[in-house]
């Protein structure tokens, strides 16, 4: 039957190209994650030999990149194919995944404020598994001596904490040289020392605990991330409102130019009868 064509609404290339370029910078990132984990292990030597992912006691931060990265990756590439080719399905998921991770993300938040003692029970156990894990992997070493220089804590809630790791524990039996002592990391840092003291910590905990506060930090690093949370609440609330807008801003476009698609579709069905 022919006779009467319909045109149907303009697919805006406005969102379009906005949906595009979003994703090719979110593209990018996940690559550059991805190269940054890839390298770390590569520097480590775990890409020639596997089986050592799983060697490690502790956290192994790479996975962060790899994790966030492979994200990234994925997301980016469904957004950008998606909005270049007017692919409905990949567009979808997108919105969709983004949207679980939104969800998730709220998820995350109401029950971190209505579990905070399991929260902390968690990070304390967390913190002093990695503990264990200090001289197994020079990325988690890096991570623990930065935490506890940044929060100028020691352990998960003090010093002792570190009687956990074989190298440090105060038992006879350890016949390490810093049998007693803490990583440098925990030291009170002199503004007039200009090259760090690798050995300030060595027998640190053998001194009377009056004595103990003049060398190395005595606070734990679970009460420290909880006063500078209460003393930044509006900088990480802000944050994550943020966050959580950036992803709504992204979505609304993305269902509205899906909308779109499946408007035009119907009505080229509709001309073509």
């Amino acid at each position: 039957m022919s006779g009467k064509h319909y045109k149907g609404p303009e697919v805006s290339c406005c969102i379009k190209y906005f949906i595009f370029g979003f994703n090719v910078i979110f593209w990018f990132l996940g690559i550059a994650f991805l190269g940054i984990g890839l390298w770390a292990w590569n520097e480590k030597g775990v890409l020639s030999n596997i089986s050592s992912i799983t060697d490690l006691g502790g956290f192994d931060p790479v996975w962060l990149f790899l994790v966030v990265g492979g994200v990234m990756f994925i997301l980016g590439f469904a957004g950008c194919i998606g909005a270049l080719r007017e692919n409905t399905f990949l567009l979808k998921f997108f919105s969709v995944f983004l949207g679980i991770i939104f969800f998730l993300e709220l998820t995350a938040g109401v029950l971190a404020f209505v579990f905070k003692d399991w929260i902390k029970d968690q990070l304390y156990f967390f913190i002093n598994n990695n503990i264990r894990a200090y001289r197994d992997d020079i990325d988690l070493q890096n991570l623990i001596d930065f935490t506890q220089e940044y929060w100028q804590c020691c352990g998960a809630f003090g010093a002792d904490d570190w009687n956990l790791n074989i190298y440090f524990n105060c038992t006879d039996s350890n016949a390490s040289r810093e049998r007693c002592g803490v990583p440098f990391s925990c030291c009170t840092k002199d503004p007039a020392e200009d090259v760090i003291n690798t050995q300030c910590g060595y027998d640190a905990r053998q001194k009377p605990e009056v004595d103990q506060q003049i060398v190395i930090y005595t606070k734990g690093c679970v009460p420290q991330f909880e006063k500078w949370l209460q003393d930044n609440l509006t900088i990480v609330a802000g944050i994550f409102i943020g966050i959580a807008l950036l992803q709504v801003n992204i979505m609304f476009p993305v269902m509205i130019y899906t909308e779109q698609q499946q408007i035009n579709r119907i009505y080229e069905g509709g001309n073509s009868i």
